[in-house]
């Protein structure tokens, strides 16, 4: 997983995926949110990140 540590980001210009990303609403359970928090810690991403990539491999791709 490439990160953009040191880097600033750049508005409206895709990084890791072919399309910016945008703003949504999603509700979990705190022993959730505590499991995101320390999987993206423990790979130096972001919670966004590890959702977005937990749908890449796991969805039926569409």
């Amino acid at each position: 997983m490439s990160t953009r540590k040191g880097q600033k980001g750049q508005k409206n210009i895709p990084y890791l995926h072919d399309e910016i990303k945008t703003k949504h609403t999603v509700l979990l359970t705190p022993t959730v949110w505590e499991k995101l928090k320390t999987m993206a810690e423990t790979k130096g991403t972001s919670i966004s990140e590890i959702i977005e990539q937990w749908v890449r491999e796991t969805g039926d791709g569409a």
